[in-house]
Formats: C-alpha cells, sequence, structure tokens
C-alpha cells in the first residue's frame, strides 16, 4: 500500500468517525430537546390546574364543598 492509499483510508475512516459524532450528538439534542419540551409540557398543565382550582375558589363552588363559610 502506498502513501496515497493509506491517506485515502485515513480520510475515509475520519469521515466515517465524523458522521458517527454528528449523528450522536444530533441524538443528544433530539434527547434533551425531548426532555426540555416534556417538562414545559408539564409546567403548563400544573399552571392551568392552578388556574382552575383558583377559579373554582373564587366562584365559589369549593368554598361550599370544602365547608368554608365567609361569615
Amino acid at each position: 500500500m502506498d502513501s496515497k492509499e493509506k491517506h485515502t483510508n485515513e480520510s475515509a475512516n475520519a469521515d466515517i468517525i465524523e458522521n458517527s459524532m454528528r449523528a450522536e450528538a444530533r441524538n443528544r439534542k433530539r434527547e434533551s430537546t425531548r426532555k426540555i419540551n416534556s417538562l414545559w409540557l408539564w409546567l403548563g398543565v400544573l399552571i392551568l390546574i392552578a388556574i382552575l382550582l383558583y377559579w373554582l375558589f373564587s366562584i365559589g363552588i369549593m368554598e361550599s364543598l370544602a365547608g368554608v363559610f365567609n361569615g
């Protein structure tokens, strides 16, 4: 094997390694994005539950069910 063939093989190996590293980076980014999106989704659900509870207490339904009297 002469030096040109050796250089070509090393270059091909470097390209393969580079492509696999890029693929791994894309996968890690996808996974972290999925986790962050999941966290935002659950935060939104918790906020909506808090708003619903506030609304129910403000119109008095939950106060009546809980036995809280205003005087």
